[in-house]
């Protein structure tokens, strides 16, 4: 549940190795159907779940869909986030937001959610990553990293050595513990790679939930993860 104080509070440790983006528009508006993939994805070792819907028609329905998910993972300890939204996130009962650089500030997010919330932010850039240091977010997200077609994206994808000096410049400016995750174009034949340039977990769509074996498919991506995690000498990210 989410805090309504009014201070930004200090980091809420975050797990970003396998991070499951439920995209209404590839997982598809069924509340029933969106808790069954957000519980699978749980069963097979995802650590953070964010439920994304960009062009929100009807609020009660988005919060419907929000609610049907955080009650099929209640009781696993793991995080489900609302992207862009914080006036859902606290209606739900969620865990917290995930921003873009368009979205509410993140220092006004943490006002309304309190300090005990989980405010994630998207990195584009490394002028982006330098702002860091000021912004109340507990883990950021860097992308995109390869194309992807889940989702529109103006920008051109930063790649691999992109992704590393983006990282670089958030650590820098938050300290080596602050976790930092990648999204876009990721599965199985380039999580290994994303994982050895630097990120602490991935962020998927597509190559998570595009498929009836949710569960298999992220119990393999989970596997990639943690021994590309164990190969670097990393370990994960945040606590359990």
């Amino acid at each position: 549940m989410i805090g309504r104080d009014t201070a930004l509070g200090s980091t809420v440790p975050v797990d970003v190795r396998l991070y499951g983006i439920l995209d209404v528009g590839v997982c598809g508006d069924d509340g029933a159907d969106l808790a069954e993939m957000a519980a699978e994805a749980v069963a097979g070792g995802c650590t953070l779940l964010q439920y994304r819907e960009k062009s929100i028609e009807n609020a009660r329905e988005a919060l419907a869909r929000i609610r049907a998910i955080r009650a099929a993972i209640t009781g696993t300890g793991v995080p489900l986030l609302v992207n862009d939204r914080c006036d859902l996130a606290l209606a739900a009962e969620a865990e917290g937001v995930h921003l873009g650089q368009s979205d509410l500030h993140p220092a006004e997010a943490r006002r309304i959610l309190g300090s005990s919330a989980i405010i994630g932010l998207t990195l584009k850039s490394a002028a982006q990553a330098d702002e860091l240091y000021r912004l109340p977010v507990d883990y950021a997200c860097i992308g995109g990293v390869f194309a992807t077609t889940s989702k529109d994206n103006p920008d051109p994808p930063v790649g691999l050595d992109g992704f590393t000096r983006i990282a670089f410049r958030a650590r820098l400016a938050r300290g080596t513990g602050f976790p930092v995750g990648a999204i876009a174009g990721i599965d199985g034949s380039n999580a290994a790679s994303i994982i050895a340039a630097g990120a602490d977990g991935i962020a998927l769509i597509s190559a998570l939930f595009s498929t009836e074996e949710v569960e298999a498919r992220a119990r393999d991506l989970r596997f990639r993860v943690d021994s590309a995690l164990a190969a670097r000498g990393a370990g994960r990210s945040a606590p359990a």
